[in-house]
């Protein structure tokens, strides 16, 4: 069980890791905290979520400059998560690119998330104040785009709702690579908040079909490998299943919210219990859940606030 609310007890740094996947594409992980992904074309580069403050993003930036001086042209947005998208000011892209519907969900719970992350995750927060506001995309588009550095082509493309409704992948042709933020995690809890569980599969059948020979997961280590990316692939699908199928039947039978968390939890622990963030995501899994299982569609808001007490209800 985790102690104190959510990851507030979580003050451990993680190791990061800066490994090439792909012919000058560029994985940065850190033992289950957020990713970002590096394209390097003839003329620029892409980054693929920015962290949460500029000075994270720093992080991100430091290892650019170890292997490339081109300038960082765009930065994509995969979802409109304050984790993802409040350090893209430090990297003075000429464009930050993301779907319609993330930034409509920017203008809908923006504020709301940033404020809910903060007070989950502090750890990811480092130097908040920092932080100009609301990131706001320059660049929208509703199903695909292409960005073009030179002659490296990038789609980005929306492939369906999963882990929000805004979900985007970008995905490298000549190296056939996918960057798929949190439509995929590796070996790492997914969160679910804000997610459509019935859509989700459809969207990493879709992704699958790809056939990608590597991925990089929004949490997670880099997938290297097609038997390795689908492995990541399957084991979301799974965590997936785990997670929505009981609390489905809870609803049901007409089970409660704490029934049905104290029960899928205990179910789901020997499995995925020792997965970086599992303890912090249940709770709030389990709810969306539970409120997509009764036939809510648009996930509700999470306020510091909510969040709370949730947590008191649920994990407390």
């Amino acid at each position: 069980m985790a102690q104190g609310f959510a990851s507030t007890s979580d003050m451990t740094e993680k190791k990061i890791s800066f490994g090439e996947i792909g012919r000058d594409l560029y994985a940065f992980t850190a033992e289950g905290d957020p990713n970002s992904g590096i394209i390097v074309g003839d003329d620029g580069v892409i980054v693929i979520d920015a962290q949460a403050t500029p000075v994270m993003a720093g992080l991100v930036i430091e290892r650019v400059r170890q292997v490339t001086d081109k300038p960082i042209k765009y930065v994509v947005l995969s979802h409109y998560h304050a984790v993802r998208v409040l350090g893209a000011s430090a990297y003075t892209a000429q464009e930050i690119v993301a779907s319609d519907k993330c930034r409509a969900m920017i203008v809908e719970r923006g504020q709301e998330d940033w404020d809910s992350e903060f007070g989950r995750f502090p750890r990811l927060f480092q130097a908040a104040e920092t932080i100009p506001g609301l990131t706001w995309p320059t660049v929208t588009f509703k199903e695909k785009m292409t960005l073009w550095l030179g002659k490296r082509r990038v789609d980005l493309m929306h492939v369906g709702r999963a882990h929000t409704a805004g979900d985007i992948i970008a995905y490298v042709p000549d190296a056939n690579v996918v960057f798929s933020g949190d439509i995929v995690e590796y070996k790492s809890a997914c969160y679910c908040g804000d997610a459509h569980f019935t859509d989700w599969p459809a969207t990493l059948s879709r992704l699958g079909g790809l056939q990608a020979d590597a991925l990089v997961p929004g949490r997670g280590d880099a997938l290297v490998g097609a038997a390795t990316v689908a492995e990541g692939i399957t084991l979301t699908r799974d965590f997936l299943r785990d997670t929505y199928e009981p609390v489905k039947r809870g609803v049901a039978r007409g089970a409660s919210l704490k029934d049905c968390f104290d029960e899928t939890t205990t179910a789901m622990r020997p499995r995925y219990g020792s997965w970086p963030i599992f303890e912090h995501c249940q709770p709030f899994n389990i709810a969306r859940a539970y409120d997509e299982a009764q036939g809510v569609d648009t996930p509700r808001v999470w306020t510091a606030e909510r969040d709370r007490a949730m947590w008191a209800a649920l994990q407390g």
